[in-house]
């Protein structure tokens, strides 16, 4: 699948302006995304009721935060996930951001996960992502698309490295989106779409 192939026709959208979370304790992010993760902090703002600040995560593309006075306390399970992947459970509710994924380069990934873990950081399992039927390849073979691992920032909220490791194409695309009863769309609605069986 080509760049040309992935284009908007719709909106001319130059990738993510900025994510904005929020965290308990503004001091703590800044030290965890700049020390631990090395982002420069870009742009920080005064509110009446707290702070907004802005991280570099490259690509002129931005982590932001929000430290809220009196924001209600974490919610793991329900906003957040409660556990790593590949350790626990993911689920999270309606309308929640499950996680943050940063790309990184394939030959540094194994590298980026020690100097994670040299730092105090506990990471986890390397999940090599698959069409298998649970999506994670038990070794390496040429269907893996991306190799990740998983870790939490001092408020819970799940950070992902993610490399790829092949480019995306258009047989990539071969499952029909479920509604809220989990009964797939029709293929008349989304022809651009073939589903694995009919192929």
């Amino acid at each position: 699948m080509g760049v040309a192939d992935l284009t908007n026709s719709e909106f001319e959208l130059g990738g993510v302006c900025h994510l904005a979370l929020v965290c308990e304790d503004m001091e703590r992010t800044v030290d965890f995304y700049t020390n631990i993760l090395g982002m420069k902090l870009a742009k920080t703002v005064q509110m009446p009721n707290g702070q907004h600040f802005f991280f570099h995560m490259g690509d002129n593309q931005f982590l932001a935060f929000f430290w809220f006075e009196g924001a209600p306390k974490r919610a793991p399970g329900i906003a957040s996930p409660g556990e790593l992947p590949g350790v626990g459970e993911i689920l999270t509710a309606h309308g929640s951001m499950n996680h943050v994924s940063f790309k990184v380069p394939l030959d540094k990934f194994l590298q980026y996960k020690g100097d994670l873990e040299a730092k105090g950081i506990v990471t986890g399992p390397i999940l090599d992502h698959d069409e298998s039927r649970y999506g994670v390849a038990r070794t390496m073979h040429e269907g893996v698309y991306v190799r990740s691992f998983y870790f939490f920032d001092p408020d819970g909220v799940l950070l992902e490295f993610a490399a790829w490791t092949r480019e995306l194409r258009d047989d990539d695309v071969d499952h029909l989106p479920f509604n809220k009863d989990g009964e797939p769309a029709s293929q008349e609605k989304y022809p651009h779409i073939r589903p694995a069986a009919a192929v």
